[in-house]
């Protein structure tokens, strides 16, 4: 634990906080990215440029040595790797554009056919003879142990760029998104908004080969970004809290590997930010169990309502009331009771029956159904005899400055009717 403390608090030595450092400017880049590609719901382009990669690293290394570099030299494979991300984009367009085909299709077939190449690529380079070709498969699964100085201020200029293009053009990425004719008949590019997203997707993935892999990438573009959108509908406080929430993946991920060497980084980093995924998808406002329980407290809610009007015509037996609003006799029994314990029913002489409290609820609902039922009638053109199922429904959500805006519509629908209420 100590040395995990260690870790965290960047007291582990320079290469420790180096590569610790360098997996937190990661994740805040392929949060940023990640998440402006779930607006505009192309999560799954950053796979595609993942695995598309594969061949231009491939290429770059058999080409280095015609122009007297290294074929196993970083800054070459990585610019084989932009070059092949870029090419896969250019595909990706061009098929959309010339084809019937759906995005996914074109994104699935780009993925396969160039990852295949890839791999055919990697298994001649393995076959030569020149012995340069060791470590190449590091670029599948990473190496972040590897990382220096020069990756870490690569990483942190491509996550200044991202943090500060996502957040100065948030709207404009915010608006091509959700309403891409709007946006073009207000006068937003969405061409250029588009290209820019992709262009940061390509610098994460590119960027994210020496930490993660190619294979292990798309991690850190989807799953901060699937996260955070279970804690909030507001786009700016979603972005950031994508980035947020892939610099503690990084940060975790890598601190932990440091205390196990035998643990790819890479690997633990995605676990790492699998794990508050899993988290979120439980406990977020959007997740699992809150969800849940909004859904048994409406259902909780209603079923009271249903108790309270029913009432009004009257006292009734607990068995009597049970078969009226069609609930279990148990129920029925624990829903009394609470609403005895509130003070909004009473047991008298054998029966169950309103106090003023209650009897003011249930009048209420009864008003509710009431409003809702003239309104669908009257405003809506619908037959009385098909209102009532949507009245069951409404009249147990109208807040009472919708109330007031139905008397007031029905008031004036009445006044220049001639009617009488």
């Amino acid at each position: 634990m100590q040395a995990l403390l260690d870790a965290l608090l960047f007291r582990s030595g320079h290469n420790t906080t180096l590569v610790v450092m360098g997996t937190i400017l990661l994740g805040i880049a392929g949060g940023f990215a990640g998440a402006l590609a779930l607006l505009r719901k192309r999560s799954l382009f950053a796979d595609a440029l993942g695995h598309a990669t594969l061949p231009g690293i491939c290429i770059a290394f058999l080409l280095a040595p015609l122009f007297g570099v290294a074929g196993r030299s970083l800054p070459v494979m990585l610019v084989g790797a932009t070059i092949a991300a870029v090419v896969a984009t250019g595909l990706v367009q061009l098929i959309l554009r010339a084809t019937r085909l759906h995005e996914d299709a074109a994104i699935g077939v780009t993925l396969s056919v160039l990852f295949g190449l890839g791999i055919v690529l990697l298994s001649v380079i393995q076959t030569l003879p020149s012995g340069d070709q060791g470590g190449l498969k590091s670029f599948l699964f990473g190496q972040t142990a590897a990382m220096q100085r020069g990756d870490a201020i690569l990483l942190a200029g491509i996550a200044l760029i991202a943090a500060s293009t996502a957040w100065v053009l948030l709207k404009e990425f915010a608006i091509v998104a959700f309403d891409e004719g709007f946006a073009r008949s207000i006068g937003v590019r969405a061409g250029l908004i588009d290209t820019l997203q992709l262009l940061l997707v390509v610098a994460v993935t590119v960027a994210g080969l020496q930490a993660v892999g190619l294979v292990l990438v798309i991690a850190i573009l989807v799953i901060p970004p699937v996260a955070a959108r279970l804690w909030t509908d507001r786009v700016r406080r979603f972005v950031p809290l994508a980035a947020l929430i892939g610099a503690v993946s990084g940060w975790v991920g890598a601190s932990l590997s440091s205390i196990a060497p035998r643990q790819p980084a890479g690997a633990l980093i995605v676990l790492t930010s699998t794990a508050i995924f899993l988290a979120s998808l439980f406990v977020a406002p959007r997740g699992i169990l809150p969800a849940a329980i909004r859904r048994t407290g409406l259902i909780g809610r209603i079923a009271i309502d249903h108790l309270l009007k029913t009432l009004l015509d009257g006292s009734v037996d607990a068995p009597t009331l049970s078969r009226s609003c069609g609930l279990p006799r148990l129920v029925t029994d624990l829903l009394l009771r609470w609403l005895a314990w509130r003070n909004f029913v009473r047991f008298a002489n054998g029966r169950w029956e309103h106090t003023a409290k209650g009897a003011a609820r249930g009048a209420a609902i009864a008003r509710n159904h009431a409003l809702w039922t003239a309104y669908l009638v009257r405003d809506a053109a619908i037959a009385p005899d098909h209102v009532d199922p949507s009245a069951e429904a409404i009249e147990h959500v109208l807040d009472p400055a919708l109330v007031a805006e139905l008397e007031r519509t029905l008031a004036r629908r009445i006044a220049s009717d001639g009617d009488s209420p």
